[in-house]
This record gives C-alpha cells, sequence and structure tokens, in this order.
C-alpha cells in the first residue's frame, strides 16, 4: 500500500469517516497552474524544464507550509461570458475535465487569473495571436492586488485593457480531489503552460513566502530529503514533468484526464492516507 500515516485530529477523522459518524465536507472548483521555462543547460543536452513554486505561508488554513503552483478557488465571477476568449471553448474543456461548460468556463478563468495573481504572469494578450510582454510597473500591480482583494472581476480587468484570454497557451494536466478527511476540500484541475516570452516572475507575496524556480528533480530530491514539502498531487505532477526533455514536449503530450482521490484506510489499528494510483471509479 502506498500511503501516508494519518495521526492525531486527522487519524481521529479517518475512523470517524469510515464509521460513518462524520460527513464529508462538499468540495470546492479549483484551479491550478504548472508555469514551466527551460532549464539552463547541461553540460550535455537534454536540458530539461523548471517548474514555478510557491511555498506557502505557515499560518495558511490549507497546505501550510508546502510548496505548490500557483492557483485557488474558482469565483463565481470567473464564468462571466464577458471573458474575450481564444483557443478552445469551455465545451471542449469540459469534455476534457469531465465538467460542464459553466464549471468549464470558471475553471479555465480562474487558472488563468490565480496564474497574474501568484506570479504576476498574465496569459492574455491585445489579440489571440499575441500575448502580453509585461505586466511590471504600479498599474498592474494596482489590478492584480485589486483581484485579490476580489475588487476587480476576470472579466473587467481583461476587459478594461482590452485583453484576450488565452486558453490555447494552456494544456491539461491531471484532477485531484481532496481526501474525504479533510475540513477543507477541493476539486482540482491541473494545468500546464509555458512562460510567455518577455514577461517575468515576481516575488508577489501574500499568501506565498517563498518563490522559485525548480527542475522537478531538484525539487522531488529536496523533498526526500526533507528540505521542503509536497502535497502527493504535487509530488505525482512534478515525477511526471521531470521526464520531460524540454517545454515543447510537455505542453505537445496527449492526456488522458482522469479524477483521483485519495482514501483513508486502517491497517494494524493504525489509519492511512491511501494515494491511488488508479482513477476513481
Amino acid at each position: 500500500m502506498k500511503g501516508i500515516p494519518l495521526d492525531g485530529e486527522l487519524g481521529e477523522r479517518a475512523r470517524a469517516l469510515l464509521a460513518g459518524t462524520i460527513t464529508p465536507v462538499p468540495a470546492r472548483d479549483a484551479a491550478t497552474v504548472a508555469l514551466l521555462r527551460p532549464a539552463a543547460a547541461r553540460p550535455s543536452p537534454p536540458a530539461g524544464v523548471e517548474v514555478y513554486m510557491l511555498r506557502r505561508t505557515a499560518t495558511m488554513a490549507f497546505a501550510a507550509g508546502a510548496y505548490v503552483f500557483p492557483g485557488g478557488s474558482v469565483d463565481p465571477r470567473d464564468a462571466d461570458h464577458g471573458v474575450a476568449w481564444a483557443g478552445p471553448g469551455p465545451e471542449e474543456w469540459g469534455r476534457i475535465f469531465g465538467a460542464d461548460p459553466v464549471t468549464a468556463r470558471g475553471l479555465v478563468c480562474a487558472a488563468v487569473r490565480e496564474t497574474f495573481e501568484e506570479s504576476g504572469v498574465l496569459l492574455a494578450g491585445p489579440d489571440p495571436g499575441t500575448v502580453v510582454a509585461d505586466t511590471t510597473g504600479d498599474d498592474w500591480e494596482a489590478d492584480r492586488e485589486a483581484l485579490i482583494a476580489r475588487e476587480l472581476s476576470l472579466a473587467e480587468f481583461l476587459g478594461r485593457r482590452g485583453l484576450v484570454l488565452r486558453a490555447d497557451l494552456l494544456r491539461p494536466w491531471s484532477h485531484w480531489i481532496t481526501p474525504e478527511v479533510e475540513r477543507r476540500r477541493f476539486d482540482t484541475r491541473f494545468f500546464v503552460a509555458a512562460m510567455p516570452p518577455g514577461q517575468r516572475t515576481r516575488d508577489v507575496g501574500g499568501e506565498a513566502d517563498e518563490v522559485a524556480w525548480l527542475r522537478p528533480e531538484h525539487a522531488l530530491r529536496r523533498a526526500r530529503d526533507g528540505a521542503i514539502f509536497l502535497l502527493p498531487p504535487t509530488l505525482r505532477v512534478l515525477t511526471e514533468l521531470a521526464a520531460y526533455q524540454d517545454v515543447a514536449t510537455v505542453l505537445a503530450g496527449e492526456r488522458r484526464i482522469t479524477a483521483r482521490r485519495p482514501g483513508v484506510a486502517e491497517v494494524d489499528g493504525r489509519m492511512w492516507l491511501v494515494i491511488p494510483e488508479d482513477p476513481v471509479p
């Protein structure tokens, strides 16, 4: 069995869950994006890729201290039809992720919004064939902070700047559902995207106290050494990305998206979180 021991409060909740004495909280729709760039060349090719990661602050209610990709919950306004759109439509994304078109629209918009909020990178452009070249400056920062504060919706932000959301720059990667034992749960679709030319990430603060570009294999090694903490879905995505030679190959790959949800089990009197290798039935 591949799993993680559950002790303390989580262990007690796991027992109660198996006994049917507690009801799982609903999982909220969420989106996260593994933002990629070419890694610095090694002594011999291939160079591989680097992925942008944030360390969540120790005060966060969910996944405190974990290294994660930019992402978060879907804002109800993310499904606004006023968002100018380029690339595969909500119906196609819904087919890929097993969601209705309204939910799929919200997921894609949340992916773009959260990436901008948490990295300063914007997957949008003046027209369907271009991408914003620079998102630095006080005016961009004011808009980013307004998005975080929910004082500004994605549709309002893009519309005011005359920008088109570039859904074609995103690729679907995986789908994970927070285990039922957790008090906060998310139904998260994972995307990958290449770092747009001319743009750069920046330390935007807020929910993260550290940001870094890491080779997937480096992040995995640090996790094995206990230097960083990775949630099971993040660890799985990094393991998969470590096998790729370059960003273009990552984006060109065909993915069959199936939902995965860790479960709980009791083994020899101890509770365990079981990490699934196969899709949720």
